[in-house]
């Protein structure tokens, strides 16, 4: 990973390139970066067929530079949330949470996910974006550092899992599905209480998740559940 002073942050994205078949790599901008400051990030988009560019805060001041300089299109605006975990809350009877489980057909079966740049660019759509968040599932079975939140229903079969890990002292959401048939039972609900119990005992400060502009549906969710928005991220595609 290459560093430019605190403008912003350039690395490889190994697992991407594998995965979709073209040079991948995603530059970060953590600030208004001045003329210098993104030509010196323009030098290293020349090795890479495609770029995701995260535009933290979306700085107007970046997002010119990126829509008078490149052909990138916004992609997404990556919303974020936080709750600060202050008290104890009491465990979900019918949660467990797994750690470093073994593959489940049943939670990739439910990682149906409607709304994903993966998707709604149509290039990396051809190259199997639709099977992207499946990939991270599969790819978390096993790994110590992975935990799943698993709810499941009165006859025993798996109805919503949440996937998640830890960052220091934050607790990070990364992925939670529901089945279609118990979107309105609490089900996510009560995975959440169980991830904010978990993350309690772990000493963590806050549980932090991000989610796409057009899912409305998992901003009210975590509106819901406490949350609050602490950042509002552009994300550009520029294919090369």
């Amino acid at each position: 990973m290459d560093n430019f002073k605190d403008a912003f942050t350039f690395i490889n994205l190994n697992w991407d390139t594998d995965f979709f078949g073209v040079n991948c790599a995603k530059a970060t901008l953590h600030r208004p970066l001045t003329l210098s400051e993104w030509k010196k990030l323009k030098t290293k988009f020349i090795d890479y067929q495609f770029i995701s560019i995260m535009n933290k805060n979306s700085e107007p001041t970046n997002a010119k530079l990126i829509g008078k300089e490149t052909s990138a299109f916004l992609a997404d605006v990556n919303i974020q949330f936080m709750k600060e975990i202050v008290s104890q809350v009491p465990m979900p009877e019918h949660i467990s949470i797994q750690q470093a489980l073994k593959r489940n057909d049943e939670i990739i079966e439910l990682a149906d996910f409607q709304f994903s740049r993966f998707i709604e660019d149509p290039e990396l759509a051809i190259r199997g974006g639709r099977e992207i968040y499946r990939e991270w599932i599969k790819n978390s079975f096993g790994k110590l550092d992975k935990y799943f939140a698993i709810s499941k229903d009165t006859t025993g079969k798996i109805n919503g899992f949440l996937l998640f890990s830890y960052k220091g002292n934050d607790c990070v959401i990364e992925l939670i599905a529901v089945s279609k048939e118990s979107t309105k039972g609490g089900t996510g609900t009560s995975l959440f209480k169980a991830v904010e119990y978990e993350a309690y005992q772990k000493d963590c400060d806050k549980i932090i998740v991000g989610t796409q502009v057009r899912n409305s549906n998992a901003i009210n969710f975590y509106q819901k559940v406490g949350c609050k928005q602490v950042g509002s991220h552009q994300v550009f595609h520029y294919w090369l």
